[in-house]
């Protein structure tokens, strides 16, 4: 595979890029996606660098089969894609990246509350310390949760649907105050014309029918914490006894997937240095009847045993090309299945704001620990320096959450030239500030690995197109 970027002084970018015995050609800033011919796509790398004729030239002595006239078309058809703003397209998101925000500030949609810092399971991966977030073990009261929600509406302004996510450590540790916080909320969406959409994410140790039963009427979505394969899931996910977890809770993963009508859950995955083959962990958790995937890079330090390397880089991306072609012929066949990464709609797409703005943490969204405190999001618990206030008071850390304020794509010098920078809106301000010490920094490995994904995900979503 072949990759090719041109840029040009008028500030326009193309992507070239060969995958699934396709030639595809990204148009950034219109958002384009052209499948071409191998002539083609030789002249549109070419087209904006060099003098027309030498360009004929050149075509003419590598494809002996083309004719001038079919050349002289594919010039006239790539200037009509020029003049309809769908090839070279000028960046016209720039003068207005530093405004965006301003649009929504003070607006909060968003919560995700820690009712557990604690765990039950002893995961030597986990970014949040085992639930303790570098702090002490607590869950949250409901007095403290039911705050937290009134926050939440207070600062929701006139946004009607607000989204909950209730997090942990392991918030079934803490079941009976989620419930409560699900009827409180339920009260208050009345009252004030609001629409709260749950979210429960879970390693599966607590599950039981009332569980089940609660999720399903409740939830929006709820996240399944599974590693795959059982060898590599009871590597890291044990128990404070150092027993592995996988055969507790596949059954009642599978028991809660199929109550819910196999619709609204995500069985979230990590790999590691210890199974960069990750699409195995993906065929296991297939062959188990689950369909809606997700497998993360793990978050960690890069000295720890978990880490991805350097050495791992061209295996996972091989892992993303041959699970763009597993998807593909599985949907070919009727059995399709979703990876969360993969999700990209090329026909709308993210709006113009998520495109350079990214995620809203510290503005639209924050965390909030069992304590009330706030920040900007769940990897930022436990930085003292990004505390951005409390339930009570509102934000008071005006001058950090500014810094996110001021975070978009355009804020990131290495992302300029980036052709995949209106897909990432910049990436993770957490994975920025844990690799580089500022939240406006890039996380270069995770760079490597999101270009891959949105090549295959835009191969796989052409490829789809075309056998409509």
């Amino acid at each position: 595979m072949r990759n090719h970027q041109k840029r040009n002084e008028t500030i326009q970018m193309i992507h070239c890029y060969k995958l699934g015995g396709m030639n595809i050609v990204l148009d950034i800033y219109s958002g384009s996606v052209h499948v071409v011919d191998e002539v083609a796509y030789d002249i549109i790398e070419q087209y904006e660098q060099g003098d027309k004729a030498q360009i004929k030239a050149r075509i003419l002595e590598t494809y002996d089969h083309v004719s001038e006239a079919e050349i002289d078309e594919c010039f006239s058809q790539i200037e009509e894609l020029k003049q309809a703003g769908k090839l070279y397209a000028p960046d016209t998101f720039a003068p207005m990246a530093g405004t965006l925000k301003q649009k929504t500030a003070g607006v909060v949609k968003a919560l995700c509350l820690h009712v557990a810092h604690t765990c039950n399971l002893n995961c030597s991966y986990c970014f949040a310390s085992q639930g303790e977030y570098q702090g002490d073990r607590a869950v949250m009261s409901f007095e403290v949760g039911k705050q937290a929600l009134d926050f939440l509406i207070e600062n929701s302004h006139g946004r009607r649907n607000l989204e909950v996510d209730f997090f942990g450590g392991e918030p079934l540790m803490n079941f009976d105050v989620v419930k409560q916080l699900v009827a409180y909320a339920r009260q208050r969406e009345k009252e004030c014309g609001k629409n709260f959409r749950f979210t429960l994410t879970t390693n599966g140790i607590l599950i039981n029918e009332d569980v089940i039963d609660f999720s399903n009427r409740e939830m929006s979505n709820v996240v399944l914490s599974l590693d795959g394969r059982k060898e590599i899931h009871d590597r890291y996910r044990v128990d404070y006894a150092g027993k592995g977890s996988w055969e507790r809770i596949v059954p009642k993963f599978q028991q809660l997937v199929q109550a819910r009508g196999n619709k609204n859950y995500y069985m979230r995955g990590t790999f590691t240095h210890a199974n960069p083959d990750f699409l195995k962990d993906i065929e296991e958790m297939l062959s188990l009847g689950f369909t809606e995937l997700s497998m993360e890079p793990v978050v960690c330090a890069p000295d720890a045993p978990s880490a991805l390397t350097k050495e791992d880089l061209p295996v996972v991306l091989e892992q993303y090309e041959k699970l763009a072609e597993l998807m593909l012929q599985r949907h070919r066949e009727g059995k399709p299945f979703t990876f969360y990464h993969y999700m990209i709609d090329l026909k709308g797409g993210p709006c113009i704001y998520k495109r350079v703005s990214g995620c809203g943490s510290g503005t639209e969204y924050m965390a909030v620990t069992p304590w009330g405190d706030l920040y900007p999001c769940h990897q930022f618990v436990g930085e003292e320096r990004f505390k951005l206030g409390d339930v009570w008071k509102g934000v008071t850390n005006h001058e950090i959450q500014n810094e996110f304020a001021s975070c978009n794509v355009y804020s990131r010098p290495e992302c300029k030239d980036c052709w995949a920078k209106l897909y990432c809106s910049g990436g993770c301000a957490a994975n920025a500030y844990h690799a580089t010490g500022a939240i406006t920094g890039v996380y270069e490995y995770g760079c490597e690995l999101f270009r891959k994904r949105m090549e295959c995900a835009i191969m796989l979503e052409a490829a789809k197109t075309l056998e409509a």
